[in-house]
């Protein structure tokens, strides 16, 4: 999985046109991952300010409106792809990226689930599997 990281302020400031280009920066290499089956989903999201957090403490929910943690970048979105390992993630994820981007991209393994719900061996960060 990509998790893509931004300064929403930063993010936030500009106009709905300069979003618009940093957008269509990306879209012939979503378009190429698309066309060769390596992403499986993603989205971008709202800003942190529409975001509950909840808890459950002695039995009582806990509400907070927005994020929990304070943080200089927020989570911005996410891709799922399909990577044979590691190495490929990365380079998918690379790909993403160009000189001044405002972004920065996590790559980490998503845990594998057997029927019985037990974690699968951990593949995925050692040799890959899916990211």
């Amino acid at each position: 999985m990509l998790l893509t990281y931004l300064d929403e302020q930063q993010w936030l400031a500009l106009s709905e046109a300069q979003q618009k280009d940093e957008i269509a920066r990306c879209q012939p290499h979503v378009q190429r991952l698309a066309a060769s089956g390596k992403i499986l989903g993603g989205a971008p999201l709202y800003p942190t300010s529409t975001a509950a957090t909840i808890r459950v403490h002695d039995g009582k929910r806990l509400l907070t409106d927005g994020p929990f943690a304070e943080t200089r970048e927020q989570l911005g979105g996410y891709t799922l792809i399909d990577a044979r390992d590691r190495d490929e993630a990365i380079e998918i994820e690379a790909s993403f990226l160009g000189d001044g981007s405002m972004a920065t991209i996590e790559v980490r393994p998503i845990v594998e689930l057997g029927p019985d719900l037990s974690v699968q061996p951990a593949t995925a960060g050692v040799t890959g599997d899916k990211a």
